[in-house]
């Protein structure tokens, strides 16, 4: 289904270009406003936003459009994205907003949109507000004595930092760990490392001097070189690495190697498995993740559940099918006994308890398996021209190619959903096939772009 606003992780562009204008985001805020609001009650929202500067623009026009519909507005500032949806259920308030392009440079921004539960909306419900958006908002306009207030919730940051400590084991401690964080210059720059300092952990910040400009820029979960010169520099046990709205996690281990979402995966999930805490005895990844880490969760009894890339897939699939862990490649790990979204904190967290108990290095505790070859490659895509892969010529072309890998391997091509871009990822025992079938296949996407 083909929408207009709404992709992979809510709405996202460029800012100041659609859809991430002002003028659309007031009318995000008023279609979100008249599909949320029910009854007869004071209705609330709870609004948070990372460190870009377009973040001035994009806040103001949907509290604007929400007071407008009469939703009560209440603005917590720069936060985590799972702070956002942690604060939309404490405070009871009916919906829940992110302004955030997550691990995108600072000139994007966007959208996220949480429901009362805590949880990110199903396609159903961005098609009905994609409606509004376009539709006639007039019949829902609040009369003018009916207008939302807007407050500021000063202690936001405050109740998601107890928050995410009440999720460590309470036999537990950081003491005699020197951990460096790396928060990207994003939405958790002044919680991180709060949360690892008050359990007692020896920390070194790095990406913690947001500027409006330097989110996710050489630092980060998606650029780790920085904190993994850091950690050896400062002779670090680990290294945490989140993303600009904190709801991915990558860590870098003693000797300053970076280690991706599958292996914590794999690491939590086993945790989880030998506790009996594993519901199911099941993890949900997403297509991304590699063959190897599904082997390796059969090894150890565990099943495995594939689901399209994003976190709110993996999270819909939990819910459905009463799972309480899933996780992607990319560091979204989702632990839904604690949290009702990915969170890069709580997951931190879970890593770093098991550091606590098995008192050995990072770089052994994460020797878990040898990942499959693997290579993504991105193409610049011009969405407003036809699409390369409904083309059969590209199709049949990409079959091909699958059918020479047979079962020792994987081909995944994809648009990304939050970016214009073609994704060709695959993965196999054959590292050299592997490079050789990317490159073919990119070949082959670029004749016909």
């Amino acid at each position: 289904m083909t929408r207009k606003y709404f992709g992979t992780d809510g709405i996202r562009g460029t800012a100041n270009k659609f859809p991430m204008t002002a003028e659309i985001a007031l009318k995000v805020g008023m279609a979100i406003g008249a599909k949320f609001i029910d009854g007869d009650h004071r209705h609330r929202v709870v609004i948070g936003k990372d460190t870009r500067l377009s973040g001035y623009v994009i806040e103001p026009a949907l509290t604007a459009g929400l007071a407008a519909v009469g939703m009560d507005v209440f603005l917590v500032g720069p936060v985590p994205t799972p702070a956002v949806s942690m604060l939309t259920r404490s405070i009871r308030a009916d919906i829940g907003i992110m302004i955030s392009a997550s691990h995108n440079p600072y000139y994007d921004n966007g959208i996220k949109i949480f429901t009362r539960d805590g949880h990110k909306l199903s396609d159903k419900l961005e098609s009905e507000i994609e409606a509004l958006i376009d539709g006639d908002i007039t019949p829902h306009l609040a009369e003018s004595k009916n207008f939302g207030r807007v407050k500021r919730l000063d202690d936001a940051s405050n109740r998601y930092i107890e928050f995410v400590k009440n999720s460590f084991p309470k036999d537990k401690t950081l003491n005699g760990l020197k951990i460096v964080v790396d928060c990207a210059n994003g939405a958790s720059y002044n919680i991180a490392p709060k949360i690892f300092w008050e359990l007692g952990a020896d920390v070194v910040e790095i990406g913690t001097d947001p500027n409006g400009f330097n989110i996710n820029q050489n630092c980060g979960s998606t650029h780790p070189e920085e904190l993994c010169k850091k950690v050896i520099e400062e002779k670090a046990d680990i290294g945490i690495a989140l993303d600009g709205d904190a709801d991915r996690l990558l860590i870098v281990d003693e000797k300053g190697k970076a280690v991706d979402g599958d292996k914590l995966i794999a690491l939590i999930a086993e945790k989880l498995h030998n506790e009996g805490n594993l519901k199911g005895d099941t993890v949900v990844i997403t297509q991304m993740s590699n063959l190897a880490l599904e082997n390796y969760l059969s090894y150890i009894g565990v099943s495995t559940t594939r689901v399209q890339i994003g976190d709110r897939y993996v999270l819909e699939e939990m819910k459905k099918s009463g799972y309480n862990f899933g996780g992607e490649q990319s560091g979204h790990i989702v632990l839904s006994d604690y949290s009702t979204t990915g969170d890069g904190l709580i997951a931190a967290l879970q890593v770093l308890s098991i550091i606590c108990e098995n008192k050995k290095p990072v770089s052994q505790i994460m020797n878990l398996f040898e990942p499959f070859p693997q290579l993504l490659k991105n193409i610049r895509f011009d969405k407003n021209s036809k699409n390369p892969l409904e083309l059969d010529v590209v199709k049949n072309f990409i079959n091909q190619k699958q059918n020479e890998l047979d079962l020792n391997g994987r081909i995944l091509v994809r648009k990304s959903g939050t970016e214009n871009l073609i994704r060709v990822m695959a993965e196999g025992k054959n590292q050299e096939q592997i490079f050789k079938i990317v490159d073919d296949i990119i070949e082959k996407i670029n004749i016909h772009c």
